[in-house]
């Protein structure tokens, strides 16, 4: 029988929760009682709640996260009205830094503060035999990661076949970055290296290929980092792809010699660069040496296979459009395949929220929580990077502008790709839902009439990545017609002043 079920809403179909998964394999004598329920964002709050109650649960508990925090709440509204008997939990980094809890938290009977593993469960235990302990929120202690039940055997074999595999060979971080919930760990605790290989191994043997590294700090213990490589170098083939985060000044040569033994599709680091600005650094102290920063991007480029996916901050306190560009600008001259341009959002209980008054930090209201406009960024230009950002997927991330961008972007990358940011959105009136074929065609009108790029070039380039698209059709620019060229918003005189100022 059922007494409880774990849920939550994940934001695409390929990810797994992972943190119920440890709950799951932590809920002891209780576990044969317990299940999981994972949905989609997409799912109608009434249809989720619909399949959780044919289960007939005496407690659930949710995951909360920044991407599903609205989306829970409209099932919590549901629950509470047509069942309001069964007991609601919450937990995750949305509820775990009272009094700042989002307006869901007033719909759960309990909230499990920081790590569930050992909290979660004793609160079942009490709840199940009619004891309502008080207070309702519940601070989860952190437990010895050695005495962790594993949560790997609970990834179904259809989970290792179309999803991602999140693991961890450490949790924590010692850095404190203030954009960052890790600021608030006091170090980074490996697990037990013997153990871990030998859950990853049982991962792989049951078909496990797709592999997603959790750890803030892979590369922070060389010997693990090493010893973690070895083993996916002994597996090579059959699809494998493995995803690490990376300090991005930390490339010993021990780590460099691994790393240059994989062959192309394998390895891809995710590398939080965040800015180049040594005053932003300082302010929201991170430590990074940026120099090692751009000797080690620039080695991985040049001598091994890595997919680089390198992330940008933009709307950091002091920041200013002109400095983003700056380090957009140094980012894109080291070449990562892939640069993330993410807008500051406010995470609850993050130590950046200290600057708010002094830097006059404001976020919108709603999750994701996104910056709005700070003392030195405007409304506005906040609304231009949002676009640049979107854009920047569309156009830079996405592969198949690879022959075009560098002449788009030319020796002044930044600015080039606000300005055609600007005048795509001018002509294509949205930031979604641009067909391919006429994204291709806006880009020639602007390519040719905005950033004055010769017509034969720029049409050789875009017909070049087109046909490497696969899109069926011929653009119009290769029949010799281009689309009307987009509208130079009101406003791009002065925009175009602010990047220079």
């Amino acid at each position: 029988m059922t007494e409880i079920v774990l849920c939550t809403l994940n934001a695409r179909y390929i990810h797994s929760a992972f943190g119920l998964r440890y709950l799951y394999a932590n809920m002891a004598e209780l576990r044969e009682h317990t299940q999981i329920a994972e949905f989609g964002l997409q799912q109608r709050p009434a249809e989720i709640v619909e399949r959780l109650l044919d289960q007939r649960p005496r407690i659930i508990g949710f995951g909360v996260y920044i991407w599903n925090v609205a989306e829970i709440g409209a099932v919590l509204a549901i629950l509470k009205q047509v069942a309001p008997d069964i007991t609601i939990v919450l937990g995750g980094p949305e509820v775990s830094h009272p009094p700042d809890l989002p307006a869901c938290a007033e719909l759960a009977d309990y909230i499990v503060t920081g790590p569930g593993e050992r909290s979660f469960p004793a609160l079942c235990r009490q709840l199940l035999t009619g004891v309502r302990p008080e207070p309702r929120i519940v601070a989860g202690p952190t437990p010895a990661l050695a005495e962790l039940a594993s949560p790997y055997p609970y990834y179904s074999d259809s989970d290792l076949r179309q999803r991602l595999t999140y693991v961890e060979a450490s949790r924590g971080c010692p850095f404190k970055c203030e954009f960052c919930l890790s600021a608030l760990d006091a170090t980074a605790k490996p697990f037990p290296l013997a153990a871990f290989l030998s859950e990853l191994d049982a991962l792989y043997q049951r078909g496990g290929r797709h592999f997603k590294f959790i750890d803030r700090t892979f590369n922070l213990r060389i010997d693990n980092s090493v010893a973690i490589l070895e083993f996916f170098l002994d597996r090579l083939g059959d699809g494998l792809q493995v995803h690490f985060e990376v300090i991005p000044d930390h490339l010993p040569e021990r780590l460099r010699e691994a790393i240059r033994r994989f062959p192309p599709g394998v390895l891809q680091f995710e590398v939080g660069v965040q800015s180049f600005d040594p005053d932003i650094q300082q302010r929201i102290s991170r430590r990074q040496d940026n120099a090692a920063t751009a000797t080690n991007l620039s080695w991985l480029r040049e001598h091994t296979h890595v997919h680089i996916h390198a992330d940008l901050i933009f709307g950091l306190p002091g920041d200013t459009l002109a400095n983003f560009g700056a380090s957009f600008d140094h980012l894109y001259a080291l070449g990562p395949q892939e640069i993330q341009v993410g807008i500051l959002k406010r995470l609850r209980g993050a130590p950046i929220n200290r600057h708010d008054d002094a830097y006059r930090m404001r976020y919108d209201p709603n999750p994701p929580y996104s910056v709005l406009a700070t003392r030195d960024i405007g409304f506005g230009e906040i609304q231009r990077m949002q676009r640049f950002a979107r854009y920047w997927d569309m156009i830079g991330n996405s592969g198949r502008f690879t022959t075009s961008l560098p002449l788009l972007c030319g020796d002044r990358p930044f600015e080039r790709f606000l300005d055609f940011s600007d005048a795509l959105y001018a002509g294509a009136g949205s930031t979604w839902q641009i067909a391919l074929k006429r994204l291709y065609e806006l880009s020639y009108g602007i390519m040719t009439e905005r950033l004055r790029i010769p017509a034969a070039p720029a049409a050789a380039a875009l017909a070049a990545d087109y046909r490497r698209s696969g899109e069926k059709g011929r653009p119009a620019f290769e029949a010799g017609a281009s689309p009307a060229p987009a509208k130079r918003p009101q406003t791009g005189k002065r925009q175009r002043q602010a990047i220079c100022d």
